[in-house]
């Protein structure tokens, strides 16, 4: 995976994580923010096909094993892995690694609601909201 240098900090519903970087980028505001805009912080969260915190669906689960094994990796993803917001985090970098290595934070928020090829129209108000949870 990226170069991650992991150390701690306060999740913003109080509960203390790993800190993420890739290449040097800080990603956890980003995430904490998608956590709080897909599900308020609830690991439990189910809406559809959409699961856990950060409301990942099996497409995604797919792509992520599909760059592991591109990168000769063993490692592999399942559909429970979802429900973990530590493994959910490590698929958000993974795919932000493969599909965003500038680390573009619009890019990050708009490509986690509407798809790789998302349209910045459709994906505005969801990128205002996570926006805002950053703030």
């Amino acid at each position: 995976m990226a170069l991650m240098l992991v150390s701690m900090t306060t999740f913003a519903g109080g509960r203390t994580t790993k800190s993420a970087t890739t290449s040097g980028f800080d990603w956890n505001p980003v995430m904490d923010a998608i956590i709080l805009v897909e599900s308020e912080g609830n690991p439990k969260a189910v809406s559809g096909n959409s699961v856990g915190a950060m409301q990942i669906t099996p497409i995604l689960v797919r792509e992520c094993n599909n760059i592991l094994e591109k990168q000769k990796s063993k490692k592999r993803y399942t559909m429970n892995d979802r429900f973990s917001v530590e493994k959910s985090k490590e698929m958000f970098l993974l795919i932000q690694k493969y599909f965003n290595p500038e680390n573009s934070v619009e890019k990050a928020i708009r490509s986690w609601n509407g798809g790789v090829k998302y349209s910045v129209k459709a994906t505005n108000k969801y990128y205002r909201k996570v926006l805002a949870k950053m703030k």
